[in-house]
């Protein structure tokens, strides 16, 4: 695993992402044995990094370190004369093949797969794997097979399949055996086209199809939620693995995974909160975001995340006890500006409380004032967010004491449906209620008891 530190990234960013990428990494199923950093003006424009850079990578791989004829300084010229001006606070050379990283890789340590911190271009993927002689991800490349592995649902599995073909297309290379052969044979329609350019033509005419069926999936979904028109809608929203999926467990009494993992789900869910209350609350989980998630993973989950913007009121949810969250807020509420959810109410939950000093809590209190601060696991924080949930939808609601004759019975029978219910007692003349409920269900009531008999 490796990344390049280019002029403008802190040493904690840069440790910040690279421990984020060990997560994902982790959670594909592989183990990190090394990881090295080099400090640049920029990447290389062939390889990324510097020749003894690359050549450190590939002794963890048992690679020979070398691109047969690449020449760095035909690729990369701009980086070869650098002042000692253009690397601040003892930056390495690009070259030196001795940054941050550490030393040569012992015997013992062995990788069968590199990961770079990044996006990497189709050359560079190739001069990567000719010098490592093992397999190279990119950290779009990472995610991908996340989701890939994570979709369960039709609209999930599409939505992934969409994104993975759109990441691939401008990597299509040609085949390294028979070279770049034309495709006359497939037909008058593709007759001239070179073997890989038929591959892209074929991987544009599935992704076609497949937005087209995403399409459908969106319209039944744009139904169902009309049908949900009259219910209020909380949804949970934030970076992967902050607790949502606890918090909406909590909170509906479901059974939602709850797992240790970055994405263990993508598929939004949708649940009545519990116990049940007046009004009444649905609660939904989106699927979590991360720092530089692929603009194309975006873009195909929007059907997903536009649950979010069907939602009343935003959860935004953080793990308090990560150092990082403040920049993981920001992630999750830049990409719904990116999607047009920057105007709906919202409240800044901050989980994991329980995994903080006393100190950390106070300081936390004190910067974040109107913050909600819990534990998933504890019964009361959760009860607190669910009177927090409640507090808002009843805003506007009025209280009103109206008698109902016994004649009009069926008219208390709906207003239990439509108004928190205080008080009952009884007299001769009918029933006196004490409600809350909003203008509107006020408004209905006064005409039904004007209403003739």
């Amino acid at each position: 695993m490796f990344s390049v530190q280019t002029q403008g990234l802190s040493d904690d960013e840069n440790e910040s992402s690279l421990l984020e990428l060990k997560r994902l990494v982790k959670t594909m199923g592989l183990e990190v044995v090394a990881t090295l950093t080099q400090r640049r003006p920029k990447p290389n424009t062939g390889t990324l990094v510097g020749e003894g850079k690359l050549k450190e990578l590939a002794a963890y791989t048992g690679g020979t370190g070398v691109v047969e004829g690449f020449s760095r300084k035909s690729e990369d010229t701009d980086c070869d004369d650098v002042d000692e001006d253009d690397f601040p606070d003892g930056l390495d050379d690009p070259d030196d093949g001795v940054s941050s990283g550490g030393p040569m890789a012992p015997d013992s340590a062995h990788a069968d797969v590199v990961i770079y911190d990044g996006e990497i271009t189709t050359k560079q993927l190739q001069n990567l794997e000719e010098a490592t002689g093992v397999e190279v991800l990119d950290r779009t490349g990472v995610i991908l097979e996340i989701f890939s592995r994570h979709a369960k649902s039709r609209e999930a599995l599409i939505q992934v399949e969409i994104a993975k073909l759109v990441y691939l297309a401008p990597r299509i290379r040609a085949s390294r055996m028979g070279g770049d052969r034309q495709g006359g044979s497939i037909g008058a329609k593709g007759a001239g086209e070179t073997s890989h350019e038929l591959d892209k033509r074929r991987i544009r005419d599935r992704i076609s199809e497949l937005r087209a069926r995403l399409v459908d999936i969106h319209k039944e979904q744009v139904r169902r939620r009309s049908r949900r028109k009259e219910n209020f809608q909380v949804s949970l929203v934030g970076y992967t693995n902050a607790g949502k999926s606890s918090l909406m467990r909590k909170l509906t009494g479901s059974d939602v995974l709850v797992e240790d993992k970055l994405f263990a789900t993508l598929d939004t869910r949708v649940k009545s909160m519990q116990p049940e209350a007046f009004p009444p609350v649905l609660v939904s989980d989106t699927v979590g975001f991360i720092k530089k998630l692929p603009h194309d993973l975006v873009a195909s989950f929007q059907s997903t995340l536009d649950e979010a913007l069907a939602a009343s009121l935003l959860l935004f949810t953080v793990d308090a006890s990560d150092p990082a969250f403040r920049s993981q807020l920001e992630v999750t509420k830049s990409v719904l500006e990116e999607i047009g959810g920057e105007d709906i109410p919202s409240r800044l939950i901050l989980n994991k409380r329980d995994k903080l000093t006393t100190e950390e809590l106070e300081a936390l209190q004190d910067e974040f004032p109107d913050g909600i601060f819990i534990s998933a696991h504890n019964p009361e924080d959760v009860a607190s967010v669910r009177k927090e949930i409640l507090d808002f939808f009843q805003g506007n609601m009025v209280e009103g004491t109206m008698v109902i004759p016994y004649a009009k019975g069926h008219v208390l029978g709906q207003l239990r449906t439509r108004a928190s219910i205080i008080g009952e007692s009884y007299d001769e003349t009918g029933t006196a209620v004490t409600f809350k409920t909003f203008p509107e269900t006020l408004a209905w009531l006064q005409k039904k008891m004007d209403e003739a008999e």
